[in-house]
């Protein structure tokens, strides 16, 4: 995560979300959905093998993205539980250069997950290759003043939208943060200005992704142990955005 992909959550869309969330726009949150699920990458993926070996699966794929915004906006989990299953133990590449090669699935294809944060709010999260299509949105914040949808995290922009208890509508807001271009790269200039002025932590940090993983791990741990499972780490939250930042600045 150091630096890598899932520092999505610096962009425009994501950091809007926390400003409005920090903002109390839908009071205190209690409760967020977070939904990707798919069929899978064997039908256009080149090598898809590895997304279905030990390591992979939908979870380490792209939970990373999700749960890495899930806790820039909620902060730390505490415990999870959850449950997975494999639905087909076999996948045929439909792509070239190995079109027509089964492979043999290892891992969970399907996990569905809760999460107890420390702030008290409860995340139900599903991550499935079995799905062929769905109408869910990628994120959900639910407050006790209105409702909030986060942008897929898979990028740096929005749409942002709010509904609060005082407007039955779903209202897009304007991005209050840049950089909502793809941004690739974005961790990696961030942790390379905190290190060169040394005054500051950077975001996309170590200990952020060693909780992420602690979490991804313990929803199957959980299928398996059949259980909650209590997280052995924790982090802080990183620092939000500042607002009208011009590109090439991080602070």
């Amino acid at each position: 995560l150091v630096g890598g992909a899932p520092d999505t959550f610096m962009g425009g869309g994501i950091q809007t979300c926390r400003k409005l969330i920090e903002d109390g726009v839908i009071g205190e949150p209690v409760a967020a959905t977070a939904f990707m699920m798919c069929h899978g990458h064997e039908g256009w993926h080149p090598d898809p093998e590895f997304y279905y070996e030990v390591g992979g699966g939908p979870m380490f794929d792209m939970g990373p993205y999700y749960l890495t915004a899930l806790v820039n906006l909620l902060g730390p989990a505490k415990r999870v539980t959850g449950s997975a299953r494999i639905t087909f133990p076999t996948r045929t590449i439909g792509s070239e250069k190995k079109r027509g090669k089964v492979i043999q699935v290892e891992v969970p294809t399907h996990v569905a997950g809760v999460i107890d944060f420390a702030s008290g709010a409860v995340a139900t999260i599903i991550t499935s290759f079995d799905i062929w299509g769905h109408s869910l949105p990628c994120i959900e914040i639910y407050g006790s003043k209105g409702s909030l949808q986060v942008p897929d995290p898979n990028g740096f922009g929005g749409p942002v939208r709010v509904r609060t208890s005082n407007d039955g509508q779903w209202k897009e807001v304007p991005l209050t943060h840049g950089y909502a271009d793809n941004m690739r790269g974005f961790g990696v200039a961030d942790m390379a200005k905190a290190i060169m002025n040394k005054d500051r932590a950077h975001r996309s940090s170590g200990e952020l992704a060693a909780h992420v993983l602690d979490i991804m791990h313990a929803f199957h741990d959980a299928s398996i142990r059949n259980r909650h499972v209590e997280l052995k780490t924790t982090c802080k939250k990183p620092a939000a955005m500042p607002t009208g930042l011009a590109n090439g600045n991080l602070d």
